[in-house]
């Protein structure tokens, strides 16, 4: 899924590795745990597959004018710095998302067979601007299956855990929160297809009636020309008879 979130930052501009790094932990949260380490063998991989592309950054000058102090003292203390201060180039490497990389983005993101995992699904969901509403709906709906079917293993009466020892209150206790847990992202996952099924509905109705326009229009514009055309005519038969 690190590709995934790669090139859907990618996406929004060409970054840095240092600054991708920072998005990523903005996208992934603290739990993924992305270092330069894994971020870099990841990017060449997506550019060897021709999904994203290098692009040399303009050369930054780090050295800074130091302004005059006014002073003699303030005078010696500046040449000392500007002696020890060399003036340094460094030039940065961006990255940038290619067409290719595009459709494998958009393949990443529709794919199933990824889960519906938190981690994964949190991912996903941040990038679902990107998704039709039909698609996020279908999103959705994977989400909220994969959560009742937790839901319903959670709720199995126990009496002992799987290792076979006696299950106690602060156990208990536990697992009946995570079950609220469960049964609050149930509620939100509902909240989010209700209203991606009022905006699909909403699109839809918006679409239909640019359609019915458009097609109003071409039928006026059918009966109005032969009129236009049949008047003109009139117009020149008389002017010819006079």
């Amino acid at each position: 899924m690190l590709e995934l979130a790669i090139l859907g930052n990618l996406k929004q501009q060409p970054v840095h590795g240092y600054e991708l790094k920072k998005r990523l932990a903005e996208t992934l949260g603290p739990i993924w745990g992305v270092s330069f380490g894994s971020l870099y063998p990841a990017l060449r991989r997506l550019e060897r597959s021709g999904a994203i592309e290098v692009v040399e950054g303009a050369g930054i000058d780090s050295s800074a004018p130091i302004p005059s102090t006014g002073s003699l003292r303030g005078e010696a203390a500046t040449a000392r710095l500007r002696r020890s201060t060399k003036p340094s180039l460094r030039t940065k490497k961006a990255y940038r998302i290619t067409a290719r990389g595009e459709i494998l983005f958009d393949e990443l993101l529709r794919d199933p067979s990824n889960g519906v995992d938190d981690r994964t699904f949190a991912l996903q969901l941040s990038f679902c601007r990107y998704l039709s509403s039909n698609d996020r709906v279908e999103l959705l709906q994977r989400r909220r299956a994969e959560l009742a079917e937790r839901l319903a293993n959670e709720r199995k009466p126990r009496s002992t855990g799987a290792s076979g020892i006696s299950i106690d209150r602060y156990t208990r206790s536990l697992a009946d929160h995570r079950n609220a847990s469960v049964e609050r992202d149930l509620e939100w996952i509902d909240s989010l297809i209700e209203e991606e099924r009022r905006i699909g509905a909403a699109e839809t109705a918006s679409a239909n009636n640019t359609t019915k326009e458009a097609e109003n229009s071409i039928q006026q514009d059918s009966i109005s020309q032969p009129v236009a055309k049949s008047r003109q005519i009139n117009n020149e038969l008389g002017a010819a008879t006079a």
